[in-house]
């Protein structure tokens, strides 16, 4: 049974379940109605060194994955699967002030699926496929993470390993062929929304998307006893414009790619991402292109991971993972490392009942230098612990 839609089935297949329960309903013309979701709350200490502010800061919030209320129908018509799909992701806390009135609610998932012996096509806006792995297979999922400096009291999520590992792949506006499930090896290929590109110093924006961004990912799962393998590669491309007509034309790329090993109740994972004008943290969110206005910026990351899960109840796991952009040698005159941030992470992830998950988990986050992004202007070499307590109820 869905947990969370495509979201929560890929991360159940990760960890120790978190809970089956959901409310399904049977209706009269033969289509099913479904309503999942899960429930978080962090309590979060962070506590910047001298050189980051020697700030501390607590906060109760949500931690990296944001509550979820999904609503999906499904049916059947002229041979065909039939589904759509409601995904709501409100936060709990209010962005370091006393009234907010309301949670920040982030309408991330509205799509239809089409679906036949032939694959599945998703349109819609749903989780970019581009990074997808990489997020569902990171530990702090279900914690918290990174906080990000000046976000201690953010409105939104925590950041996890967003920008300390891999880019966030967003929830897009997407038409997606996927070939058909439940076999070892999947294909997903879709065409979504473009982004635009910020430009350089005092540049041009890349305003102009005249074609759609392509985004592809490869899975391939392997059980064997208590074993089980999850191998996978992504890809993207995305073209831009800086004027209607003419003008410069900027072409990003991007490559991903990790392997998932569960032996017996010991999981190591390991993943990475390489790219051409695709910035960092948030994808396409600024830097992406050199001074000269023209020229792009490479950036890199990548994870390690390992976790043991004692009496299929209590995982305990720790990762580190880094995220790092570079100048472009011709449009800023050198290839000096611009941004470079990192983290490590321990936890310990007990699921105290069927639907109920307890977590306690410590990172350690900071920068081997200059920054840039959303955390530009940062000094080199800062550095923030957080510590963070919570619950997860999934039903």
């Amino acid at each position: 049974m869905k947990r969370l839609a495509l979201l929560l089935v890929a991360v159940a297949l990760l960890w120790p379940a978190a809970a089956n329960a959901q409310l399904t309903m049977q209706m009269s013309n033969g289509w099913t109605f479904a309503f999942a979701g899960n429930v978080n709350v962090f309590w979060v200490f962070t506590k910047a060194d001298s050189t980051a502010g020697d700030a501390s800061n607590s906060s109760i919030r949500t931690g990296l994955l944001p509550a979820f209320a999904t609503f999906s129908a499904k049916g059947k018509e002229a041979g065909m699967d039939l589904g759509v799909h409601f995904g709501f992701a409100p936060q709990i806390q209010c962005p370091g002030v006393h009234d907010c009135f309301g949670a920040n609610i982030d309408m991330r998932q509205v799509y239809l699926t089409v679906g036949g012996k032939w694959g599945q096509i998703l349109a819609g806006r749903e989780l970019g496929l581009f990074g997808r792995q990489n997020i569902l297979t990171d530990q702090t999922l279900f914690g918290v993470g990174a906080v990000g400096f000046g976000f201690e009291q953010g409105g939104g999520t925590t950041l996890g390993r967003i920008g300390y590992g891999y880019i966030y792949p967003q929830f897009n506006a997407q038409v997606t062929y996927s070939t058909r499930g439940g076999r070892p090896g999947q294909l997903s290929i879709g065409l979504f929304q473009p982004s635009v590109l910020l430009g350089g110093t005092g540049g041009n924006p890349y305003l102009y998307t005249r074609i759609p961004r392509v985004e592809a990912e490869f899975t391939y799962n392997q059980k064997s006893g208590k074993n089980t393998f999850l191998v996978w590669a992504g890809g993207l491309w995305q073209s831009t414009a800086d004027s209607a007509t003419g003008g410069n034309t900027a072409s990003s790329f991007g490559g991903t790619g990790g392997i998932r090993a569960g032996i017996s109740d010991l999981s190591i994972v390991v993943s990475g991402y390489i790219g051409r004008g695709l910035g960092t943290t948030l994808m396409f969110s600024g830097d992406e292109v050199a001074a000269n206005d023209t020229d792009l910026r490479t950036s890199d990351g990548g994870i390690v991971q390992l976790g043991y899960t004692f009496n299929k109840k209590t995982t305990i796991a720790g990762s580190w993972g880094f995220s790092r952009l570079r100048n472009n040698e011709t449009g800023d005159g050198n290839k000096a490392v611009r941004s470079n941030l990192y983290s490590y992470t321990a936890g310990i992830y007990h699921q105290w009942t069927k639907s109920l998950k307890l977590v306690l988990e410590g990172t350690q986050e900071g920068t081997t230098g200059e920054t840039a992004g959303l955390f530009a202007g940062l000094p080199p070499g800062a550095s923030q612990i957080n510590v963070s307590g919570g619950f997860m109820l999934f039903y």
